[in-house]
């Protein structure tokens, strides 16, 4: 969000903005045309209550957009996958219960966002759910799905700091030499988070396309 009443997205291609609408990685998007993957729009959008939406609602105004712009339609096929398993550590989390309700704001709790400042990443969470890192780690970081098996059901605070590599975020960040300020991604979960990032296979439920229009088409 630009303002409370502005949302705003540049140089997107229509499968990672599927992507943020519906919480899923690139890689669980499969169907259409070629476009889908190359073609890059910039969306600009008004919100229409007087309150600054929060990420749902920003979310479910994407939804709505899509259909209403692409005639987006689809459906849903699970599919045997490579994914990354996020599970608890053998010593348990190290994450911090947050004493601070996901109302106490109306835009609700701040979205998880990563913010880079080469070599290092820096992910801070407050009031988040291990859905929704799972979900940020497979939308933004990693190249696979993300499934939540950790079994954690509430709301934490948590800081992680790491160093990339060149299979993360689309290989486009400078990769870390021997002697970065910070470990890789998975050494971090596990020592600043308490979490496992593991590499195995699962279900994810697809999104299949099954018809789409670019805007001048429609």
């Amino acid at each position: 969000m630009q303002s409370a009443h502005q949302f705003l997205a540049r140089n997107h291609a229509l499968k990672t903005l599927v992507a943020a609408a519906y919480s899923l990685s690139p890689q669980a998007i499969s169907g259409g045309p070629a476009w889908v993957d190359s073609g890059h729009y910039d969306i600009v959008a008004k919100a229409p209550n007087e309150i600054q939406p929060n990420l749902d609602e920003q979310m479910a105004m994407l939804r709505q957009l899509l259909v209403e712009r692409f005639n987006l339609t689809f459906h849903r096929e699970p599919k045997e996958l490579s994914i990354f398993a996020l599970s608890v550590g053998k010593s348990g989390p190290k994450l911090h219960e947050s004493t601070e309700s996901p109302d106490a704001s109306p835009e609700g709790p701040p979205p998880l966002i990563f913010v880079i400042s080469p070599p290092v990443v820096r992910l801070t969470g407050r009031n988040a759910t291990m859905a929704e890192l799972a979900s940020v780690m497979q939308r933004a970081a990693l190249d696979r799905p993300v499934v939540d098996k950790t079994g954690l059901t509430g709301r934490y605070d948590f800081d992680l700091e790491f160093t990339p590599d060149q299979t993360q975020f689309g290989g486009g960040l400078e990769r870390g030499t021997d002697d970065s300020p910070k470990p890789g991604l998975f050494a971090a979960m596990q020592q600043q988070l308490g979490l496992k990032l593991e590499a195995t296979k699962g279900t994810v439920d697809m999104l299949v396309i099954d018809r789409v229009q670019r805007p001048s088409e429609n």
